[in-house]
């Protein structure tokens, strides 16, 4: 395993190469540049336009752009964004990188974790009008054209029934005396959130281990015990309503996003359970008299289990040129507005410093999809 690890991480240093070669070509190849944006400036004369070309180093080839800029990210320095200047990139990223993730990362679990369970359901009992119904709603749903039902979402909790905020990250006007910013609020948010995680890991571990009736519901106590974990701090801290002003804006775009993926997973396990069921060794284990809640479960869905990881996997590592809808429609301010925004402005370097993360998250995907199907399925081995 260390060997092909090892082996994988050369490949992925290949093509990471690759990939910000023919990324940076590609949007050095778009027609003019951010200093356009002045040429109908009667205020600015053209010899100011090409004095700040050349601060922003645009008056070199595009070969020479292109070596300053690899040797820059090898010291891991990715620029200065033009249309933030005089912020560095990396600063940009910092701040909106947690924003997608968080979002994309609460959608997708849950999307999963329901995808999954109905998938099981609907492969086990398959010909009944659950079945009909969930099958249906789940491909509409799979279809549906993303912007029109996220304006849609927004028409009907947002404008008729006035439940959620129309987009945004905050409430400007609540924020406005604020002790603290919204950036440090958020990212105790996430510390919190981690630890809350964890906590429910370590406990539907131990709860695992006991004997019935806890047992059987192991998942959810555990759930309630990192819920509880991760509310606790804020309670009584008077950051909370800022903290709840939050996840107010974040519960409809959640919402989307989750009615939007959820049938993806569904319709996966289902594909791929039914599939699992024709093997040898569940047929085994049902001539063993197992009881069929463990066949499912710790058999069948286990080895189902490996195409809906790999896709949860991708999921996570696409989150960033995911976004571009949905945050442009919520006026969430993530990665993948703020990838927009720099492709549209002709920001080269932030442009460039958001694929490079999406380009690593991607490749690294692999790479733990692999490592996991190895840990899931004990007949996989690499050599």
């Amino acid at each position: 395993m260390t060997r092909y690890v090892l082996r994988r991480l050369v490949q992925i240093i290949i093509t990471f190469f690759l990939f910000q070669t023919l990324t940076f070509f590609l949007l050095y190849a778009q027609p003019g540049d951010i200093t356009d944006q002045y040429l109908l400036n009667p205020n600015i004369p053209p010899e100011t336009r090409e004095r700040i070309r050349a601060e922003l180093g645009l008056d070199k080839p595009p070969y020479l752009q292109y070596i300053q800029y690899l040797r820059n990210f090898m010291t891991g320095n990715l620029g200065v964004s033009f249309s933030n200047y005089p912020r560095p990139v990396i600063d940009v990223i910092a701040e909106r990188l947690p924003r997608t993730l968080v979002l994309f990362f609460t959608a997708t679990v849950i999307s999963f974790y329901v995808g999954f369970a109905l998938g099981k359901i609907l492969a086990w009992r398959r010909g009944g009008l659950f079945e009909y119904g969930t099958t249906i709603f789940g491909v509409t749903m799979y279809t549906v054209f993303t912007p029109w039902f996220a304006l849609m979402m927004i028409w009907l909790f947002a404008f008729k029934f006035d439940w959620f905020p129309t987009g945004k990250f905050i409430t400007p006007s609540f924020w406005r005396d604020a002790p603290v910013s919204a950036n440090e609020v958020f990212h105790r948010m996430i510390y919190t959130g981690i630890a809350g995680g964890v906590v429910s890991v370590i406990a539907y571990t131990l709860l695992r281990r006991v004997p019935p009736p806890l047992r059987y519901v192991a998942g959810w106590l555990s759930v309630g015990i990192g819920a509880l974990t991760t509310i606790a701090p804020w309670l009584r801290s008077p950051l909370g309503p800022y903290a709840l002003d939050i996840i107010w804006h974040m519960i409809l775009p959640i919402m989307t996003l989750t009615l939007i993926s959820f049938a993806g997973t569904m319709l996966l396990t289902r594909n791929s359970l039914l599939e699992t069921m024709r093997e040898d060794y569940i047929l085994a284990a049902r001539a063993k008299g197992l009881p069929e809640k463990v066949v499912r479960d710790k058999h069948a869905a286990r080895t189902a289990l490996l195409p809906v990881v790999t896709s949860f996997v991708f999921s996570l590592a696409f989150a960033i040129d995911g976004g571009v809808i949905t945050e442009t429609i919520f006026s969430w301010p993530g990665m993948g507005l703020t990838l927009l925004s720099a492709v549209t402005q002709e920001d080269i370097p932030l442009a460039m410093g958001a694929f490079s993360f999406t380009g690593i998250l991607a490749l690294l995907a692999h790479l733990v999809a692999d490592i996991l199907y190895a840990y899931l399925d004990p007949r996989i081995r690499y050599t």
